[in-house]
């Protein structure tokens, strides 16, 4: 497909495609043995820029909230986020490729026993700083007290040190952290579902948008996500059907 050139100067005003990678879930993108950033991120990131036809240079940070700065200061091109109504005053999201399950962890003698007895007075709800599960849960908990880790990945040893009663996140990053740390157990079922999608600075204009857009459906349709997905070992995440 031919692509105007106002459109590639729109995703490239410095000339290079600049793409943030969020190390703070791991079903999108970890450091490989020898510290290169991969997952199903890293990889739609290089098919957009070969489909644009331009280098790309990946900006690669630790949390989300890190993320949603970048792409809304314009300091980077494209990102790839939950998508949550208050980062989209300054993010234009298109719509999921992938959607992923938010659970809760807590000690195996805690009382708690289902996702409906969180959210009770005195509960500590332990939750990664700027993660799209803290923004629901700031929306969503009404008796309970969110206490913040400084990154995703970090959200299990914050609970564990400060003595709080849940920690929430990614399911599968929880699954891990329970395998690693005796005496800790998943509540069943989930709190939420991750629509995680791409995004771009909002002031690129509607014609870069829908090409984002048009370009997510495209990497859905052709199977491009899924074989990502089981190339990177990716489970309990899914395709997003199609918009």
């Amino acid at each position: 497909m031919t692509i105007p050139t106002e459109l590639i100067t729109a995703f490239t005003p410095t000339g290079i495609l600049r793409a943030t990678i969020n190390l703070g879930n791991p079903i999108l993108a970890r450091r490989d043995d020898d510290g290169t950033p991969v997952g199903v991120s890293v990889d739609l990131a290089h098919a957009f820029a070969q489909r644009l036809g331009v280098e790309l240079t990946l900006i690669v940070l630790e949390s989300a909230g890190e993320a949603v700065d970048v792409v809304t200061q314009e300091k980077a091109d494209i990102g790839f986020f939950a998508i949550d109504p208050k980062r989209a005053a300054g993010i234009c999201f298109t719509s999921a490729y992938v959607l992923i399950e938010g659970a809760y962890l807590v000690r195996e003698t805690s009382p708690l026993q289902a996702l409906g007895e969180v959210d009770r007075p005195g509960h500590r709800v332990t939750v990664g700083k700027g993660s799209a599960y803290d923004l629901f849960l700031t929306r969503t908990l009404t008796q309970a007290t969110i206490e913040r880790a400084p990154t995703s990945p970090t959200v299990v040893d914050t609970f564990l040190n400060n003595g709080s009663d849940v920690a929430a996140g990614v399911k599968q990053q929880l699954e891990k952290d329970a395998r690693q740390h005796a005496g800790l157990r998943l509540l069943p079922g989930s709190f939420m579902t991750i629509q995680q999608a791409m995004g771009l600075p909002a002031a690129r204009g509607d014609g870069a948008a829908r090409l984002l857009a048009d370009f997510v459906e495209d990497m859905k349709r052709d199977g491009v996500v899924a074989k990502a997905l089981a190339r990177h070992g990716i489970e309990g995440a899914k395709v997003a059907p199609a918009s």
